[in-house]
């Protein structure tokens, strides 16, 4: 059916050049003499200077007008990937103990995909030993900070990251936190942006501060504690924990088949916020809730011993005050004596 569909597609784009009276695509990629500018159903549409594009019509025949490379540069190759690469080598094929810190900026994309993938390359989806490669960052990461985390590859980055943190990470640990010198509330800051931990397998995400939309989203095994999230959070996730210690946006948990999450609601709108198709919330309260009380002051404890969180720490030091307002979600088909077993 695929095959049928893209034959009638080339057909029929045949036909249109026949038309035309050209032969190929790249006769026809450019000729800005054949389009004719429509006058626009809406005034708004009327107004529209369409002038800049029909000008490249003019560009001499010497030169293309399409790409003529045959792909762009990888955005993990850059001179900061490869120094990074070069430097843990050694530790990468031995399994040595090794700490490593650069400053990075937005233009580094996809840090971490060569060491994950040199990791990979050598020791397999085993990875090396837990802890065994960290490596630190100071400034604004760009998209894509690490991306396919392998085991043993700990990042931390005492700044901020765009979009798509720990996509696809394995393994590992991520690290995030502000400045030690930030002259603003980490709690109430974005520190990472949108779709983090998209599709991610395991391994665990700590940042002290918001992450944007849809957070979480196809998270199968990994472990994340933030501070707040926009909307979509945990989206289609079916395995893995996720701990928001602030306000999330709406359509919470949507499509969510698998995991759990815990949620803090000092406010009280989470229940009106998150998608009841799948998914139901409890308190954690009662003597049968006692496991759940545990694992979340434990992995509050850790957030806040790597990343200094103060948002955390206040919950540390009052934890039974704001223990009461935490939700616990879950799938509605799962059982919740089987959460933490699973």
């Amino acid at each position: 059916m695929v095959v049928n569909y893209f034959l009638f597609i080339a057909r029929e784009t045949r036909e249109w050049m026949a038309k035309l009276g050209v032969r190929s695509m790249e006769e026809l990629i450019g000729r800005m003499d054949l389009l004719q500018v429509l006058e626009g159903e809406s005034e708004r549409q009327g107004r529209l200077d369409l002038s800049p594009l029909l000008s490249l019509g003019t560009v001499p025949d010497s030169e293309p007008r399409y790409c003529i490379a045959e792909s762009n540069p990888s955005f993990d190759k850059g001179e900061l990937a490869e120094q990074i690469l070069q430097d843990a080598l050694p530790a990468i094929h031995n399994k040595q103990m090794l700490e490593l810190a650069y400053p990075i900026e937005n233009t580094h994309r996809s840090i971490g995909a060569r060491l994950s993938g040199e990791i990979a390359r050598v020791h397999g989806a085993a990875g090396l030993p837990f802890g065994c490669l960290k490596v630190k960052f100071t400034g604004s990461a760009g998209q894509s900070f690490g991306v396919w985390n392998a085991a043993g590859l700990h990042l931390e980055l005492e700044g901020d990251a765009n979009d798509y943190v720990g996509k696809g990470m394995a393994g590992g640990r991520v690290t995030i936190y502000p400045p030690k010198d930030a002259g603003y509330p980490a709690g109430e800051s974005i520190i990472i942006g949108n779709t983090c931990l998209y599709g991610a397998t395991g391994g665990q995400l700590f940042a002290a501060g918001i992450a944007g939309e849809r957070f979480g989203v196809r998270n199968s095994g990994a472990l994340a504690v933030i501070e707040g999230a926009g909307d979509h959070c945990c989206e289609y996730m079916t395995g893995g924990a996720v701990i928001v210690l602030g306000e999330t946006g709406y359509n919470f948990g949507a499509g969510m088949t698998g995991g759990f999450a815990f949620v803090y609601d000092p406010i009280e709108k989470f229940a009106y916020r998150y998608n009841n198709e799948l998914i139901d919330i409890h308190l954690i309260n009662g003597e049968a809730m006692g496991m759940y009380r545990a694992y979340l002051l434990e992995k509050i404890a850790k957030h806040v011993e790597l990343t200094g969180s103060e948002t955390g720490r206040a919950m540390l030091q009052n934890f039974d005050d704001y223990v009461d307002y935490f939700w616990l979600v879950k799938p509605k088909a799962a059982k919740l004596e089987s959460l933490l077993k699973d």
